[in-house]
C-alpha cells in the first residue's frame, strides 16, 4: 500500500524543467521588447482614430498613418513578433515553430526593403538593414533548441 502511495506522489518530487532556460539572455530581452511593442502597435490603431499623426517604422518600411496598407502591414508584423515573444516567454509548445516563422518573415521583409524597395522609390539608395544580423542568429538558435524544447520530458 505504501509503495502505491509513494508512486502516486513521485510526480511531485521531480524538479520542474523550465523551457525558458534554453533561451539566451538576448532572446529573453527581445521577448519583452516585442511583447511591449505589440501592445503599443495595437494601441496605435486606437490612438490613430483620434489623431492622424502616428509614425510607424519597421525593417525599412515606414508610414505616418496607421490606417494604410503599410501601417496595417507594420502592425501585423509587430503583432507576430509580440506573439512569438509571448509564446517563448510563457513556454508554449508551438513557440519554436512560430519563432522560426517570425525569423523567416523578418529576413524576407529585410531583403525586400534592402533590394526591392529602393527600386520602387525615387531615391534608389540601397541600404543594409542591421536587423538581419540578429534575425539569422535568432533563427539558428531556435533551430538548435527545437528538439530540446519539444522533448523536455525525455531529458
Amino acid at each position: 500500500m505504501s509503495e502505491e502511495l509513494q508512486s502516486q506522489f513521485d510526480e511531485f518530487d521531480k524538479p520542474e524543467i523550465i523551457r525558458r532556460k534554453l533561451l539566451p539572455w538576448w532572446i529573453k530581452t527581445f521577448c519583452w521588447i516585442f511583447m511591449f511593442m505589440a501592445v503599443c502597435g495595437l494601441g496605435t490603431i486606437i490612438a490613430s482614430a483620434f489623431s492622424t499623426n502616428v509614425h510607424l517604422s519597421l525593417y525599412g518600411f515606414e508610414t505616418n498613418t496607421a490606417y494604410s496598407l503599410v501601417g496595417f502591414f507594420i502592425i501585423l508584423v509587430i503583432s507576430l513578433k509580440g506573439y512569438a515573444g509571448y509564446l517563448l516567454w510563457f513556454e508554449k509548445a508551438n513557440a519554436i515553430s512560430i519563432a522560426k516563422i517570425d525569423a523567416i518573415v523578418g529576413v524576407v521583409i529585410c531583403l525586400v526593403s534592402m533590394f526591392i524597395l529602393p527600386l520602387t522609390t525615387e531615391n534608389g539608395h540601397f541600404s543594409l538593414r542591421l536587423e538581419i544580423l540578429l534575425l539569422i542568429p535568432y533563427y539558428i538558435k531556435m533551430n538548435k533548441i527545437e528538439y530540446q524544447w519539444d522533448n523536455l520530458e525525455t531529458i
